[in-house]
């Protein structure tokens, strides 16, 4: 702390104290978010569920949603999977065929893609076209006061706006992981087969081996849970947004950065926990 003993002045802080307590403020203020947007999301699950059992859920508003996120998702997972596929293939073939075991690329690099390379490009995919594009609707719905208008009429945000979008994100988010699995480990078979001289037999032989349905479905439930977390952030933050567009446009920008980083923590846990149940083993 710096004083000013001349004029009796209070002490000032110095510029560590000052950054340390900005960072402090930054990350409280994100748990906080990230702690309202999960109890909007709980609530929005007993909703939806509550909805269905009454025969009342909102479906073509669920099926327009997710028509709209496959549109907006649907091509950059194609474009974002063949050079993931190639890359993968690429350095573990460089790596394997040092040790003299070009036959386990097929092995590495599909398990790669399955575990690994499919639930994270679908989770930026979604976090940042589909986060950007969620937050920015329920934005500027909420700065017209629309979001308003609705509570004064005796409707629930949540229910109208909130679960339809949860819904298809769930809808959306596996079939959006099984296309870049399918594109991802295609294209790294191609790189294998014409790039390292790597004969087709071999490369599905060392992937059958190694690749077990609990892969898949461990890849399609990290999608599902990545899909959620990445909808109920944009919602909150769409729905807390204030300041007109420019409140709509910070909305937007924290939706997407906090959306790929608490799926990057998450991911970072859930595997983990999935190398320490279900360690790799030949099928």
């Amino acid at each position: 702390m710096t004083t000013n003993t001349e004029n009796g002045e209070l002490p000032l802080p110095t510029p560590a104290a000052l950054v340390r307590k900005n960072f402090a403020d930054t990350v409280l203020s994100s748990l906080a978010t990230l702690g309202r947007a999960l109890r909007m999301g709980t609530q929005a699950v007993g909703v939806g569920v509550t909805d269905a059992l009454r025969v009342r859920f909102q479906v073509n508003e669920t099926l327009n949603q997710a028509w709209f996120l496959i549109k907006v998702t649907a091509v950059p997972s194609v474009l974002m999977a063949i050079p993931f596929g190639v890359i993968v293939s690429a350095q573990v073939g460089n790596i394997v065929a040092q040790l003299g075991a070009d036959s386990m690329i097929g092995a590495a690099g599909g398990l790669g893609v399955i575990k690994q390379g499919a639930p994270m490009a679908t989770a930026m995919l979604l976090g940042g076209a589909g986060a950007a594009a969620i937050a920015a609707d329920l934005g500027a719905r909420t700065v017209r006061e629309e979001v308003d208008a609705l509570r004064v009429m005796g409707v629930d945000p949540v229910q109208r706006l909130v679960v339809p979008r949860i819904a298809a994100m769930m809808l959306v988010a596996p079939l959006l992981n099984i296309l870049i699995i399918f594109v991802g480990i295609a294209s790294g078979f191609v790189a294998a087969v014409t790039a390292m001289d790597v004969t087709p037999g071999s490369y599905w032989q060392s992937f059958g081996s190694f690749t077990t349905p609990v892969d898949v479905w461990v890849s399609l439930i990290k999608a599902s849970l990545f899909g959620f977390l990445v909808v109920v952030i944009a919602c909150q933050r769409g729905l807390e947004a204030t300041g007109g567009p420019r409140g709509v446009a910070d909305g937007v920008n924290a939706a997407v950065v906090m959306s790929i980083a608490a799926v990057v923590v998450l991911n970072t846990a859930i595997t983990q926990v999935v190398t320490m149940f279900l360690p790799v083993r030949m099928a």
